[in-house]
């Protein structure tokens, strides 16, 4: 992503969530999320909040914590989580060009 700011739609698309989701989790993390608004009081997001909201997707879809818990381990370990999140954003790349790669054998 190139943009200054991105729609609720566009990131509920790269993260494959609906946008109530990402409004909640917006709603739900405020120390880390901080949409700026626009005159119409849409949300517009970030390229930071979008890869934090990548990071509360990972542990809460992934990794199975709650609300309480995601919280927690974003305070306490960020940098890890970040990690964890990048890596297995490559490795999904990399599934999908073998499975491009496969279609064309």
């Amino acid at each position: 992503m190139e943009k200054l700011y991105y729609t609720i739609s566009e990131v509920a698309k790269e993260l494959k969530e609906s946008t109530s989701l990402v409004r909640f989790w917006s709603n739900s993390f405020p120390k880390y999320i901080k949409p700026y608004r626009n005159a119409k009081g849409n949300r517009l997001y970030r390229e930071e909040d979008i890869d934090t909201l990548k990071q509360i997707h990972y542990l809460v879809k992934e990794k199975g914590y709650t609300l309480e818990g995601a919280d927690k381990l974003l305070s306490a370990e960020r940098s890890s989580v970040d990690r964890s999140v990048r890596v297995l954003e490559s490795l999904k790349e990399i599934r999908a060009q073998l499975r491009v790669v496969r279609e064309a054998l």
